[in-house]
């Protein structure tokens, strides 16, 4: 029997990141203590603790308008922080009323959603921009070697303009790279480009911040991204990071029904704990830890449902039945019409793999993947 996910085993949750350090023992490469932050008395950032190791990638995660561009800009030094502590490999870069180094001594890269690119530079010369101490050939060597692992070698001579959206953000990436920061800060780099092209920039993006190994701070609102990009998430809310913990821990046991509906669309269910287990449509799910008699909301990804055809009357509708079925491409979105022993019922969505088109009023049977099943207590019964 598969376990659900209770509280107590849930991943680190608000507030609370695990300390984190490199294999060396090394401090973080960011560590954000406490941090707080209002524009106009409106609080945007409340009291987040956040730690990013030696050559980790960390995404922070969440919908717009939730805080974490303002987190990245705090930690860039972009933002003067108003409280809580901003420490780099140990060093206090900032903390109110006592110190704030500024954005160009914090050995940092950024890169950001817009290029920002000097026109009147060619590729080659943008890279080496920020490398002016070294010298000439050394920078323009650098230059040229962070351009070839993102692919734009060939364009070094060639001026912005002439650069596709998707060129000008993988040399801006490579400017970012080129002064070797023991720190990347990114915010939304691939959300301007297309579908396919972000898949190919971020893969190599990876690549290339795993090889020069620089912990990465990555703000994204795309949890797709965030699962592929990151060592580790920090989902966040109103200001708040609700869970922290590898992508399979943020998907696999959430600690909240926010976690859940932020990875993608599911099935929510309401029913009553009894004898430790809760009724649906769709079976009997565990809840022992929640308590007797207790409203109780389940949640159930549509990958959960699978989905077999049964041989019946297409107008016996006393059985669980297709309403619609759509093809996605890679998969199938199923509308099905779920009956429970009890004669209660649903409409619930299932997502199958590959193509099946299942006729409309096709009977059904449904098996439930209780891996990707979770419950919760009905927040609105002690609202």
């Amino acid at each position: 029997m598969a376990t659900m996910q209770t509280p107590a085993a849930s991943s680190t949750s608000a507030n609370v990141a695990p300390p984190s350090r490199g294999a060396e023992g090394r401090p973080p490469a960011l560590a954000l203590g406490d941090v707080r932050h209002r524009f106009d008395r409106q609080p945007v950032v409340n009291g987040v603790d956040l730690n990013v190791a030696p050559g980790e990638v960390v995404c922070l995660l969440g919908p717009s308008g939730c805080g974490k561009t303002t987190l990245l800009r705090i930690a860039a030094g972009l933002e003067v922080l108003q409280e809580g502590e901003v420490s780099l490999e140990g060093r206090t870069v900032a903390a109110p009323g006592r110190r704030h180094v500024p954005p160009e001594k914090r050995s940092v890269g950024l890169a950001f959603q817009e290029s920002a690119l000097f026109p009147h530079l060619s590729v080659v010369e943008n890279v080496m921009f920020g490398l002016k101490p070294l010298p000439a050939s050394e920078r323009r060597r650098r230059a040229l070697a962070r351009l070839e692992q993102l692919g734009m070698a060939d364009y070094a001579e060639t001026y912005p303009h002439m650069l596709s959206g998707g060129q000008q953000q993988r040399v801006a990436l490579a400017r970012a790279l080129a002064p070797e920061p023991r720190l990347m800060l990114l915010d939304e780099p691939f959300s301007s480009l297309d579908a396919r092209l972000r898949d190919r920039i971020r893969d190599d993006t990876l690549h290339v911040l795993k090889n020069v190994g620089a912990a990465t701070l990555l703000v994204t609102h795309d949890p797709e991204e965030a699962m592929f990009m990151a060592d580790r998430i920090a989902l966040m809310r109103d200001g708040e990071i609700v869970q922290t913990g590898t992508p399979r821990e943020l998907y696999c046991a959430p600690c909240d029904p926010f976690v859940v509906t932020f990875f993608g669309g599911v099935n929510e269910l309401a029913g009553v704990v009894e004898n430790g287990r809760v009724a649906t449509p769709v079976g009997t799910i565990e809840a022992g830890w929640l308590p007797e008699g207790s409203d109780a909301t389940v949640m159930v990804r549509p990958e959960a449902l699978r989905i077999s055809e049964r041989d019946a009357d297409h107008n016996d509708h006393a059985h669980s039945h297709v309403i619609m079925a759509k093809l996605l491409g890679r998969s199938s979105l199923i509308h099905l019409c779920a009956h429970g022993p009890g004669g209660e019922d649903a409409h619930l969505h299932a997502r199958v793999p590959g193509v099946f088109l299942p006729a409309e009023g096709q009977p059904v049977d449904i098996h439930l993947d209780l891996s990707q099943v979770f419950v919760f207590a009905d927040s609105a019964a002690g609202a």
